[in-house]
């Protein structure tokens, strides 16, 4: 521990030298500083929730998103503003019903899963077979559910650093496809959130080749606990299901991509990540506006400050929700360029509390000066590894170096993919102090002096 301390207040005490001390031009505790007055993050967010809204990949939509991004980069004095476009087929939702029919009638929310398969324009009718899990979905023998709607359910809780995601997600990724390789006529699932408002999440799943897509919807909490209540009673359970979603065929989707131009072409660059596309319930202002908002802003602060000495690339990835096309898009062009260090802001805007690094052993004082920046803004060391973000996953595994700035993610999941993700949702402070962390963090790695890490 003493050890660690040491390194720490070593680390602190550089990042108030001159200049010279480590070829660093700017004074990373200023900039930090500064920024916790920012107003740059809000604006973006407050711009693009309000004047562009719900941004479905693929849609018109995300098109008006895009072209809105690139005149707003541009605007604030970035380099070489682009839309890289590329195709992608593309799904949108329709009519979302369902009814209790016996044995005690009533209505239910819910919402269409990604790529789900449609039913009859006059709804489906058929009894509805409860699983607790997705565990006892898969158990299920096959053909059992023929003609019959499955009902999964589960029991994700809140956590700081929003980690059962993983494990709950399964059933909105998988649960589908299982039930349909199964003979079900349809799904229904409780949503994978931790609110309880009677709000419910979307979110894609995926039907692998010859699993034929099925109706598949997830239900909200309250109207999910209301059904396991219903069945419990003992009664068959009948239900009329009505969605009316489509593929409309190959459409654009594309990225937007600034830079803030280094001395150095030959240091790398820095890629700085959000994605711009959002669900079409919300306005997408958690996810993920306020991420091209924190790394916008803070991208700005570094350019304002002078030139760093690596470029620094911003990506607002488009149609990440429904596959992370956006991310694969941007590794298959630019995996020649030099990469030297990616990061990914998408989980909300709630105050980091922590720091994770993939770093190779010659930059680990990178690591150790970027800590000791972010330490006055009560943010941690952790000792996890780095992964970066979808958007920047690609470019992560081919071997460049990696931080996670790591949000509080105690109340994201009440918010993700629902009507619920609004501006208002945003607390100033809390973004502000992103913004702190990001340019701090940026100070730091975009001027060091060692070599971080590059593309393989």
């Amino acid at each position: 521990m003493m050890h660690r301390l040491t390194r720490l207040a070593a680390a602190t005490a550089l990042i108030a030298l001159p200049a010279t001390a480590f070829a660093q031009t700017m004074d990373v505790a200023a900039l930090r500083d500064a920024a916790l007055k920012d107003d740059l993050a809000w604006e973006i967010t407050e711009g693009l929730t309000t004047e562009i809204g719900p941004r479905l990949a693929g849609t018109e939509a995300e098109a008006r998103a895009r072209a809105w991004a690139v005149k707003k980069l541009a605007a604030l004095g970035f380099s070489n503003v682009r839309s890289e476009p590329f195709d992608m087929k593309t799904w949108v939702r329709g009519a979302e019903t369902l009814e209790v029919l016996a044995p005690f009638p009533q209505p239910l929310r819910l919402t269409a899963l990604g790529n789900s398969g449609a039913t009859p324009a006059a709804g489906l009718e058929a009894e509805i077979v409860y699983f607790p899990d997705l565990a006892a979905l898969q158990a299920a023998p096959g053909g059992s559910l023929k003609g019959k709607i499955a009902f999964v359910s589960h029991a994700m809780t809140r956590t700081q650093d929003g980690s059962q995601y993983g494990a709950y997600g399964a059933v909105r990724r998988s649960g589908p496809a299982s039930a349909a390789a199964k003979g079900a006529a349809a799904i229904l699932i409780r949503s994978v959130g931790t609110d309880y408002h009677r709000n419910p999440h979307a979110g894609g799943t995926n039907f692998p080749k010859g699993v034929a897509p099925i109706p598949a919807a997830a239900l909200s909490i309250p109207d999910s606990e209301q059904l396991e209540r219903i069945v419990k009673r003992g009664q068959p359970v009948k239900v009329k299901l009505t969605l009316t979603p489509r593929q409309i065929g190959t459409t654009q989707s594309g990225n937007v991509i600034a830079d803030v131009p280094g001395s150095d072409p030959d240091a790398g660059m820095v890629v700085v990540a959000c994605h711009l596309d959002s669900w079409d319930l919300g306005t997408g202002a958690f996810d993920d506006a306020t991420g091209c908002g924190i790394v916008a802003a803070a991208a700005k602060r570094i350019m304002d400050a002078g030139t760093p000495r690596r470029t620094i690339r911003i990506l607002w990835a488009g149609a990440e929700e429904v596959g992370v096309f956006g991310g694969a898009a941007y590794f298959n062009a630019h995996k020649g360029e030099k990469h030297a260090l990616a990061a990914e802001s998408d989980f909300g805007a709630d105050r980091i509390w922590r720091v994770d690094f993939k770093l190779p052993d010659g930059a680990a004082a990178v690591g150790d000066r970027v800590a000791a920046a972010l330490a006055p803004l009560g943010i941690a060391r952790g000792r996890s590894p780095a992964g970066g973000g979808a958007d920047v996953s690609a470019l992560i595994a081919s071997g460049v170096a990696g931080i996670d700035l790591q949000q509080d993610g105690s109340r994201y999941f009440d918010l993700h993919h629902t009507p619920d993700d609004t501006l208002d949702k945003v607390d100033p402070e809390q973004l502000r102090q992103n913004v702190a962390a990001w340019t701090a963090m940026l100070a730091v790695v975009a001027n060091a002096p060692e070599e971080i890490g590059s593309s393989k």
